[in-house]
Parts: structure tokens; C-alpha cells; sequence
């Protein structure tokens, strides 16, 4: 038995036996001398060995490697001895991968050199020299290309000379693309294929090369920022090196910033549009590369102290020197705009070049300006909701207007809308119509991308439905009171569960939470409530997370103990209802029984 198991194994063994690659054999003596002499720097015994070798008066390999794998053209770029490996070049030693290990060691010298006989010897169609290497052998992945590599060390001078002679690094395919290429190569190898794209992206991402192939270089860092990021998350294996690589790009950016000098400067850098003239000093900064960086998420970008200061100043223009005010003269300029601010919105309307009037496009008081408004949009929803102006009369006003008012209280369906009412549908309409430009200027793609216009849009919507309800409501009343007048003065309790104006309020309910809600997009510009509203939004996306497993797991508690109930039932019914011959005995049936019938249901 134990003679036919060993069989077996051998035969196992032997059917699995792996092809090993083709090893250098051991070095002669006259070798050790050549490689010794090499590294040595010991440039006449090396020519004269060589010669010997080229008269084959010796049986010396030129092109021999020891045990760590190194030729002689490797060691003299190890020793960055450029005189060493002109001689080695000359007479004749394989050049191999000597390329890339120049690159890799960053030997400039020897790169140029290799370069130009690289372009000597090599023929069109063929391949060059590092790819003729033997793939097990080899001490670079087969991808890897010079410019690549030289990318992958950020070595300014090589990639410059590497550029000029026309290398190019290869467009990665999309991640998920399907060509026959892409398949192909997934099926052979995924590791390689996977990491093969990772080098490439590797090269795209050295700030060098792309200093010196971009023509806009920030544009390319914000773009290849945003697509490395897109490919962390569709490949979680490789994140953690995407996620350098993007800030690696994000910090090449940064750096290029850190390099402006002056405020003028930086205001071409931050107006710089391809597609419009360039930024002339004294005109309106439209900062469209600085709306590409909040686009692209450059974070630390647009947090640079340059930029901050610059938009300082330009949040700050209309009111100079406001930060460095007292406490008490900042609290009297925005009272002072907070109760004008309708008298500020008329003149700005009627006469936009006046004095004030040009003072209301500066950035900080549109801000004021507006957060005023709104504050007293919330006032106007709050009176509304309190039936404010039914009070005031009720309180102050003639004993005809409280006639008026008591009969409207008794009488409550048909009611046309208040005065406040009308306020709020002026303050709807405008909403709406700011919405909608703001989507025809900027684009439905980057309107959706600001999570703080869904609220917007829902509030929009959620108002929209309230006075089409409204309507509908007041004529379908009045056309029931026509008919008959009694029906004026029914209570609110019997009305219909579905009347259109109990719908119109719990919807205007709704819309008021949303409208409130939007005040904390009003304190981000609060350097305190600013990041606690970050930490707000993060806590509340995690609260809902939780609440997703949390319901998921007590769905599936639930589903496996109604089934453990429902066979438990099952059981008992069988051992308590039925006799030994197996008819049901519902009269005999124990109390226990009976109590776990119970139960059960």
C-alpha cells in the first residue's frame, strides 16, 4: 500500500512539475576578474579583457551576471561610472534593461547616453532593447516603459529628455471598460492587468510630467484628482494607492498656488478661463478656476491662506476694514441693513449706478441683504402659522372688524387667502424663479451636485402643491356653498379626511421644516458653526446607516421567530389534538395545550 501511495505522489508530482526559468550558470574565474574590474572603475584591464574576448583568446562571457543577477553594464550604473559604461556600450556588452536601471537610479548621464545608442541600433517593428529581457529574469515589470518609470521617480531631467525624443505615457482605458484588449488581458493575467493601470496612473500623476505635458496644469491635477477618486471606490484592492496618488495631484496644486507672489498674480491664476479673454486688472473677478476647484472637491485648494485672503478682501469690499471693527460697530451696520434692506432691494431696482446701488453688489452686502430677506420670509411663515393678522384685528381693531373676524371662525371653508398668505406666494414666486435661472445658468449637472439645492427644490415643490391645493380647494367650496350655504359653517372635525385644504396645510407644514431647515446653510459662513455643521451632516448620515442595519436585523429577527413560532405550533398541534390512531381530539386536549394555542395566535 505504502509503495503504491509513493507512486502515485511521484506521478502526481511529476505531472505538475513547473517549467523553471532558464538561471545563469555559475562564473568562471576570468569572469569574477571582468565583473571585479568592472566595479572596480578599472577601465584598462576592462577594454583590454574585452578585446581578448572580441579576439576569443579567453572564454570570457561579456554579457555574464552574478549571483545577484547583475551584468556589467548594471554594475557600472550602480557606480555611476559614465566612462565605464561608454566603454561597455562600445565594445558590444548587451544593453538589456540598462535603460531602466539608469532611470531607476536616476543616473541622468548614462540615460542620455543609452537613449542615443537605443536609437541606433533599434529598427522599425522590432523591439527595443529593455523588452527583449526574459520576463522571469527580468528586473522591471514588461509595462514599464522608460517615461513611465521616470515618471514613477519624478526625475524632472530625464523626463525632459525623454519628451523631446517623443515618449509618450499610454491613456489608461476606463475601468470598466469591455473592449477586446481590456477582456483579453484580464483573462490572461487580472494582477498584472490591475497593476499595470496603476503604473500608468502612477506616471499621470508625477508632478514633473505633468508640468511638463499639460498646458494647464492645474486643470489637469483638478481633473486627474477627481478620476483617481472615482477609481478608489471601483477598485477598494488598490484605494489606499489611488487615494495617495489624488493627494499627490491635490498637493501639486497646492504648490503651484504657494508659488504666486502678489494679489495680481493670483487673480489671473484663480480668473483664468480658456474659453474667455485673459483677466485684465480691475475688471469683475468671475474666479471660474476657483468654482472648477470646488467643483473638483480641492479641498486644500481652496483652503490655501492665498486664497482665503484674496476672497477676504473681495467678501469685504463694500464695508472696508469690517473685521477689524468693534463688536458694537459691526452690530450697528447689519441692524442698519437687516431693517433697510427693502428700501436697499428698491433702490438698487430703480437706480442701480447710484452710490448705494453699486454698494449692493458687493459680495458681503448681497449676503446681508438676502439673509435678511429670508430671515423675514421665516417671520412671515411664523405670523402665518400663528393666524397673526386674525389676532390683531381680534385684539385692536373695531368692533366691526372683530364681527368680521368671529364670523370667518365660524365660517371656515371658502376663506380667500390673507394678506400674509399673498406675502409668502410673492416670496414662493420668486424662489421658484431663482431655481430655475440658476438652473439654466450653471446647468442641471452641477445644480444637482449641491446637495443644498434638493432642499430648495423640495421646499419649492412642497409650496407649489400647497397653493395648487389652495385653489382647487376654494373652488370646489365655494361651488358646494353655492349649492348650499349651511356647508360654509361646518367644523373642521367633519370635513372630509382628503379635503384638498387640509391636504394644502399638512403639506405647508412640511414646507415650513424645510424652509427652517435652510438657516443652517445661512451659519456656514460662521467660522464656529461652520465646521459643526460639517459634523452635524457626517453624524447624520451615520445615525442613518445605523438605522438601516439596525431595521434590517430586527426584519430578520422578526421573519426567524415567526417561522420558530409557526413550527412550534405545528408540533404542539400534532402531540396535543390528535388521539394515537391518529384522529383530532380537540375536546381531550391538556390545559397546557390550550394555553400554547393562545400563545400562538
Amino acid at each position: 500500500m505504502e509503495n503504491d501511495e509513493d507512486k502515485d505522489l511521484e506521478a502526481s508530482i511529476s505531472r505538475k512539475t513547473l517549467i523553471m526559468p532558464k538561471l545563469p550558470s555559475a562564473l568562471t574565474v576570468e569572469e569574477k576578474r571582468f565583473l571585479l574590474a568592472v566595479e572596480r572603475g578599472d577601465l584598462p584591464n576592462v577594454r583590454r579583457m574585452l578585446q581578448k574576448a572580441h579576439r576569443k583568446k579567453t572564454n570570457l562571457d561579456i554579457n555574464c551576471v552574478d549571483s545577484f543577477g547583475r551584468g556589467a553594464m548594471t554594475i557600472a550604473i550602480d557606480q555611476e561610472n559614465l566612462e565605464m559604461v561608454e566603454l561597455l556600450i562600445i565594445m558590444g556588452v548587451d544593453t538589456k534593461d540598462s535603460l531602466l536601471h539608469a532611470i531607476n537610479v536616476e543616473f541622468v548621464e548614462a540615460v542620455e547616453l543609452l537613449l542615443e545608442h537605443e536609437e541606433l541600433i533599434h529598427k522599425e517593428g522590432e523591439l527595443y532593447s529593455w523588452q527583449k529581457v526574459d520576463i522571469n529574469t527580468a528586473m522591471f515589470m514588461p509595462d514599464l516603459t522608460p517615461l513611465i518609470l521616470a515618471a514613477h521617480r519624478n526625475n524632472y531631467e530625464i523626463l525632459k529628455l525623454l519628451l523631446d525624443r517623443g515618449a509618450t505615457v499610454p491613456l489608461p482605458h476606463d475601468v470598466k471598460c469591455g473592449c477586446d484588449e481590456c477582456i483579453m488581458k484580464s483573462e490572461q493575467d487580472s494582477l498584472r492587468h490591475s497593476l499595470s493601470r496603476l503604473n500608468e496612473y502612477k506616471a499621470l500623476a508625477s508632478p514633473s510630467l505633468i508640468a511638463l505635458s499639460s498646458s494647464d496644469p492645474l486643470l489637469t491635477a483638478f481633473q486627474l484628482s477627481w478620476e483617481l477618486r472615482g477609481l478608489a471606490f471601483a477598485e477598494p484592492e488598490s484605494k489606499s494607492e489611488y487615494m495617495d496618488l489624488r493627494q499627490q495631484c491635490q498637493q501639486f496644486a497646492v504648490d503651484l498656488l504657494q508659488q504666486t507672489r502678489s494679489s495680481q498674480e493670483l487673480a489671473i491664476i484663480l480668473n483664468h478661463d480658456p474659453d474667455n479673454p485673459p483677466y485684465q486688472e480691475g475688471e469683475h473677478m468671475k474666479l471660474a478656476r476657483l468654482e472648477l476647484a470646488i467643483q473638483y472637491k480641492q479641498k486644500k485648494f481652496v483652503a490655501h491662506p492665498n486664497i482665503q485672503q484674496l476672497l477676504a478682501a473681495l467678501w469685504y469690499e463694500g464695508v472696508p476694514g469690517f473685521r477689524r471693527k468693534k463688536a458694537k460697530d459691526k452690530i450697528m451696520i447689519i441692524v442698519r441693513v437687516a431693517v433697510l434692506f427693502p428700501f436697499y432691494c428698491m433702490l438698487y431696482m430703480l437706480a442701480p449706478e447710484t452710490k448705494i446701488g453699486k454698494l449692493m453688489r458687493k459680495p458681503f452686502m448681497k449676503f446681508l441683504v438676502h439673509a435678511s430677506s429670508y430671515l423675514f420670509f421665516l417671520l412671515l411663515l411664523i405670523l402665518v402659522s400663528l393666524r397673526a393678522d386674525d389676532l390683531l384685528l381680534e385684539h385692536f381693531g373695531s368692533e366691526s372688524m372683530k364681527a368680521y373676524v368671529k364670523d370667518k371662525y365660524d365660517k371656515q371653508r371658502g376663506n380667500p387667502p390673507t394678506i400674509l398668505e399673498y406675502a409668502v406666494l410673492l416670496y414662493v414666486v420668486g424662489f421658484i424663479f431663482e431655481e430655475t435661472q440658476e438652473i439654466f445658468v450653471e446647468g442641471m449637472q452641477s445644480y444637482l451636485r449641491n446637495l443644498w439645492n434638493f432642499i430648495d427644490f423640495t421646499r419649492n415643490v412642497l409650496y407649489s402643491g400647497v397653493i395648487v391645493l389652495r385653489v382647487v380647494s376654494y373652488l370646489q367650496q365655494q361651488a358646494e356653498i353655492e349649492k348650499d350655504p349651511a356647508t360654509a359653517y361646518i367644523h373642521r372635525e367633519e370635513w372630509d379626511a382628503f379635503d384638498p385644504q387640509l391636504i394644502a396645510e399638512g403639506l405647508f407644514a412640511a414646507a415650513n421644516i424645510f424652509s427652517a431647515l435652510k438657516l443652517v446653510h445661512l451659519f456656514s459662513i460662521n467660522p464656529h458653526l461652520g465646521p459643526l455643521q460639517i459634523s452635524l451632516g457626517r453624524m447624520v448620515i451615520d445615525i442613518v446607516k445605523f438605522f438601516f442595519i439596525y431595521t434590517l436585523v430586527l426584519f430578520a429577527f422578526a421573519c426567524g421567530l415567526n417561522q420558530l413560532l409557526w413550527y412550534f405550533s405545528d408540533l404542539e398541534k400534532k402531540k396535543c389534538y390528535h388521539l394515537p390512531n391518529g384522529e383530532p381530539d380537540f375536546d381531550g386536549a391538556p390545559d397546557a395545550c390550550m394555553k400554547w394555542r393562545r400563545f400562538a395566535k
